[in-house]
């Protein structure tokens, strides 16, 4: 017997194709199936080239299926095989945090410089951070480190757009620190710092204090006297040094390995005449810098676990000889690999610089990867936290994709998203001979017929017993003569003519079994007469103008729905006309 005619093998093949097309978006992938189906029947190994030709027929037939229809498939002829891909699909965790015992509560932070608004790239230290917080039953805290005026100058709506993108992910804040307000903690700990010895007024010219520290050489400002440290430091506070005349350094070992440990500046003067900061004016001249402000702030607000990425390994070096000077213990620190998006733009300054151009819209601009963006495209917050928790904080590198980010989203609106028609491009349909006046059903979910229906009545007109349609323009395009296509649900017809904006069909007949046999292709209509104008927002903010069904005009904004064959969309605006914005197949 041939393999084309072992029923049973046919029957493994299709089931093994299904199941993996639904793990990939309705695509079954050919490899993966030759080995699955192998390792069941061993005994085909030898006749591999004859198994994979049959492999690809059946693979072509899955994957001319719509998602739904092999959902559909599965359920009725596999359902255990369906709950146990399920199942291997349970929930990741995060690995337990290091040496949880040592301290009575695990407190986490996430502190963004509001200088823009948020991205993607800033969901792995948010959702790590808050997730182990809420695992430990301990406290999270969104801190705003502001202290640049001058570079990196916060700017007052990010503020608040920030604690927007964070209450948007179910991030909920436990404690909120602005370091902008805080100058004066900064002030007393570098006070102790010089009189302790452990610091130092630097006011050599930067050039010639780099030549000193690569030949691991004091600079002569390094072992002046406490005391003259002080006068130096009140000189900073009170106008005697300008801008970048005298810098505070902490004390490290001249001999690190790493030159930028040595010696590293912790405060400095910003002329704020000129770079007033938004919230607090010209009212101080010196800031502290990173590693000043934050290592301070992460040990008087109780932080037990740092969760950053690797980039910040050098950071801890630095912060330890400051927390040893000081008498303090250095927190947990986990530094995760870099987290790499292709295709997301997640460059703070370029987005800040297309906005100032006039390159983007707005900050939701569908372009860009901030959460505002995200937001209006319809991708979920619950999409986000999942693909990050599965990542975790692991060390490596990673890299993912839209697609990635899509699939988590996908799993989550499908099940809950209501079905509408969209045809994009509208061209006429026109059908003659439609025997009757026909009433049709359309679920708003296949698989959830709770749900409801959409219902619309065909009635023929004229001598011709005429029913007229819009349809796409590209299933128009691609229509043959004397072809047979379904109207999905409706019934089944036959090209006889074509021009440019309309196609003219013979009525063929009612049953799908017809279209099966004849291998037609199936398209999607609206009645002519019941359309509904809409605008989709497509990803790279162009637009795609077509007609949405009728039932579209009950929706309401912020509602995702899948215009099928199309993709996802969520309602933007409802009034005169339909504006959605694409989220994706």
């Amino acid at each position: 017997m041939t393999l084309e005619n072992d029923s049973a093998l046919r029957e493994l093949i299709l089931k093994v194709a299904l199941l993996n097309a639904l793990q990939h978006d309705g695509k079954a992938q050919m490899g993966a199936i030759i080995g699955k189906v192998i390792g069941e029947r061993k005994d085909l190994k030898t006749q591999a080239k004859e198994l994979s030709s049959l492999i690809s027929k059946v693979v072509n037939e899955v994957n001319s299926l719509s998602l739904d229809e092999q959902k559909r498939k599965v359920e009725e002829k596999w359902p255990e095989a369906l709950k146990k891909e399920k199942a291997s699909e349970a929930e990741k965790q995060l690995p337990p945090l290091p040496n949880v015992d040592k301290y009575a509560q695990v407190v986490t932070r996430f502190s963004p410089n509001p200088d823009c608004v948020l991205h993607l790239g800033s969901a792995r230290a948010i959702i790590l951070s808050h997730e182990y917080a809420r695992l430990y039953k301990g406290r999270f805290i969104l801190r705003f480190e502001d202290t640049d005026p001058k570079v990196k100058k916060p700017v007052l709506e990010f503020y608040e757009r920030i604690r927007e993108d964070l209450a948007w992910l179910g991030c909920k804040i436990d404690e909120e620190y602005i370091q902008s307000d805080r100058l004066p903690v900064y002030y007393k700990y570098a006070e102790q710092l010089l009189r302790e010895g452990n610091a130092y007024v630097c006011v050599c010219q930067p050039e010639q204090f780099r030549k000193r520290i690569l030949k691991s050489s004091p600079c002569s400002c390094r072992d002046l006297s406490p005391e003259e440290q002080l006068e130096r430091w009140r000189l900073m506070l009170e106008g005697g040094y300008s801008e970048g005349q005298a810098v505070v350094r902490v004390k490290t070992d001249l001999m690190h390995p790493n030159p930028a440990v040595r010696d590293w500046p912790a405060l400095r003067i910003i002329d704020t005449e000129k770079y007033p900061h938004p919230r607090v004016g010209s009212k101080f001249r010196v800031w502290p810098l990173y590693n000043m402000a934050a290592g301070i702030d992460d040990h008087l607000m109780g932080v037990t676990h740092v969760i950053r990425g690797k980039e910040h390994l050098t950071n801890q070096v630095r912060q330890e000889y400051m927390y040893k000077h000081l008498g303090w213990s250095y927190p947990e620190a986990i530094h995760y690999g870099r987290l790499k998006i292709t295709g997301a733009f997640l460059s703070k300054s370029k987005i800040v610089q297309g906005m100032q151009e006039g390159v983007y819209k707005g900050w939701d601009d569908p372009r860009l990867a901030t959460f505002a963006a995200l937001r209006k495209r319809g991708i979920t917050p619950a999409a986000i936290k999942k693909m990050i928790i599965d990542v975790g904080p692991k060390t490596a590198d990673v890299t993912l994709s839209w697609e990635n980010l899509y699939a988590y989203n996908r799993k989550l609106l499908d099940p809950q998203s209501d079905r509408y028609f969209f045809v994009s491009d509208p061209v006429e349909l026109r059908v003659k001979n439609v025997p009757k006046a026909l009433t049709v059903k359309l679920p708003l979910h296949p698989e959830k017929p709770e749900r409801g229906f959409r219902e619309y009545s065909v009635t023929p007109e004229g001598d011709d017993s005429v029913a007229c349609f819009w349809i796409a323009k590209k299933d128009a395009d691609a229509a043959k003569m004397g072809e047979m296509l379904r109207l999905i649900e409706l019934f089944n017809v036959k090209i006889e003519s074509a021009t440019a904006n309309s196609l003219e069909a013979q009525f063929s007949s009612i049953a799908y079994e017809d279209a099966r046999k004849a291998k037609a292709k199936l398209i999607h209509w609206i009645l002519k007469g019941t359309e509904v104008p809409c605008q989709v927002v497509m990803p790279d903010a162009a637009v795609s103008s077509g007609f949405a069904e009728n039932a579209c005009k009950r929706l309401k904004p912020n509602t995702i729905i899948q215009f099928e064959r199309f993709g996802f969309v969520r309602i933007d605006k409802n009034d005169a006309e339909l504006v959605v914005y694409y989220t994706h197949k």
